[in-house]
């Protein structure tokens, strides 16, 4: 059933010893240099729901690399050809077929009817939005420097210098909004969303390549509305970070350079919990799901991991909407 109401997310991971997103000189960790806060684009996350929608559901997806026979790189331009796009039904085929283009939208060059590239341009703005993610404190990232070897023949071999660029640690949180006006456009569906919910968890535990390896996904939020056209919004910056004396990191507590480990920081989410309460009546559902990691404050009281679901059905306001996504694998 096509989505018909508007929904905010609200993501949290963290990484250790990697590098979440990578700028295109250097390949090194994203920062602000005002703040020091690190800097995930949109753009990363998309890619890694895609993936793992690709690569562990088996869902069909637009915007993905594909090998043909002869084991090189298909281009887009070959797609488009393959896929025969000439009018807005054709283009509507795409969507009805493609889970990514319906989540994200697209720009798609189709052809004319004599066969010539890019004469029709059909253009969707996808329903799910994301911000730029941000770490919640400082970071520092560090130049590891190393050797390789390479074989090269079977009593010699070969070696070079390497270098990579990491964050020693980051917790990065991600905001989004699911726009059921756009979903008009692309035929979004619960079910379609209830397949990102998974992705942004899952698809963040699987990242096991070298330079993402240990990411862990930490609490996903998915706030569905009643009433049209409305949002809270900047749910990012309802979150307070604390250290273990829950004083404020990067403030008067411990900085955030220094932090290495989820154990050593505090969630407050009191913020975020009472403007949800004051709003309560125009929330149809709060969709949560959490790491057993995490500890959280929450008017003055500690809570750890899944037990902040709980607390959550303890407060009266909330009590009937707190619902447990139920996407951790």
């Amino acid at each position: 059933m096509q989505i018909k109401n508007r929904s905010e997310v609200l993501f949290l991971y963290d990484i250790r010893d990697a590098n979440p997103n990578g700028d295109p000189d250097e390949n090194k960790p994203r920062i602000d240099e005002e703040t020091e806060v690190n800097i995930v684009t949109d753009v990363r996350l998309k890619r890694t729901i895609r993936d793992y929608l690709q690569r562990y559901k088996n869902k069909p997806i637009w915007l993905i690399e594909e090998i043909k026979g002869d084991g090189m790189r298909k281009t887009r331009e070959e797609k488009l050809l393959e896929a025969e796009v000439t009018s807005r039904e054709d283009a509507r085929k795409l969507l009805e077929k493609y889970l990514d283009l319906r989540l994200f939208g697209a720009t798609i060059a189709g052809k004319g009817e004599d066969g010539s590239k890019g004469e029709k341009v059909f253009t969707w703005t996808g329903p799910v939005q994301f911000k730029f993610g941000r770490s919640l404190h400082s970071v520092e990232p560090i130049l590891i420097k190393g050797t390789s070897v390479l074989p090269t023949t079977k009593m010699k071999a070969g070696g070079a210098f390497t270098e990579a660029w990491v964050l020693p640690y980051s917790l990065i949180c991600f905001y989004g909004i699911i726009n059921e006006n756009n979903a008009v456009d692309t035929k979004l569906t619960e079910d379609d969303v209830n397949e990102l919910m998974d992705a942004i968890w899952n698809g963040t535990k699987n990242l096991i390549t070298r330079s993402k390896f240990g990411q862990v996904p930490r609490l996903l939020i998915k706030i569905t509305y009643e009433e049209t056209n409305y949002h809270i919004g900047d749910l990012d910056k309802k979150i307070k970070l604390l250290d273990t004396e829950r004083k404020s990191v990067d403030g008067d507590g411990k900085k955030g350079k220094t932090i290495r480990s989820i154990e050593e920081l505090e969630l407050d989410l009191t913020g975020l919990v009472d403007s949800m309460k004051q709003r309560i009546n125009k929330i149809e559902s709060i969709s949560v799901e959490v790491n057993d990691e995490v500890s959280f404050m929450l008017y003055d009281k500690n809570i750890k991991g899944k037990h902040l679901i709980e607390a959550l059905r303890d407060i009266r306001e909330l009590r009937d909407k707190i619902k447990e996504l139920k996407v951790d694998k």
